[in-house]
């Protein structure tokens, strides 16, 4: 029964993850207005309007990547009591595919951006996400 706990909340978190990620993904117009006439809302518009964003267009983006992974890291590091850093940081490698795979996908984006996300958008929010949750247990 502890098992299956388990993996509800492991599956729960990176669902509540993806969902965050998203959310930030499509509020990012609102934010921070996109240059005229950029749609983002289909892959083919995406890797269009990569040739018009600047760099604070990416902000959003890497929030996104970020607090999408840093959240459900957190939740797993601190509600499963097995290797909560190594949960975490696999957390942070689901995450990490993902986002290896939309490096894939939509080719366009700047390389400076592809490295940044990728290097610190997942594993190091991933072990964030591991590091609160363990101070916040201690206090518990």
């Amino acid at each position: 029964m502890e098992r299956l706990k388990h993996v509800l909340i492991i599956v729960g978190a990176i669902i509540l993850g993806a969902f965050v990620n998203g959310f930030i993904l499509r509020i990012n117009g609102t934010i921070i207005p996109l240059p005229e006439g950029v749609d983002m809302k289909t892959p083919e518009g995406l890797q269009a309007a990569m040739k018009v964003l600047k760099p604070i267009h990416f902000l959003a983006p890497f929030l996104a990547h970020a607090i999408g992974t840093f959240i459900p890291a957190f939740i797993i590091a601190y509600f499963i009591p097995l290797r909560p850093k190594l949960m975490a940081i696999m957390t942070g490698g689901v995450f990490l595919v993902g986002g290896i795979m939309m490096v894939i996908q939509i080719p366009g984006a700047p390389m400076w951006f592809n490295i940044l996300d990728l290097v610190l958008a997942y594993i190091p929010m991933g072990l964030l996400g591991y590091y609160l949750a363990s101070k916040l247990k201690i206090k518990d």
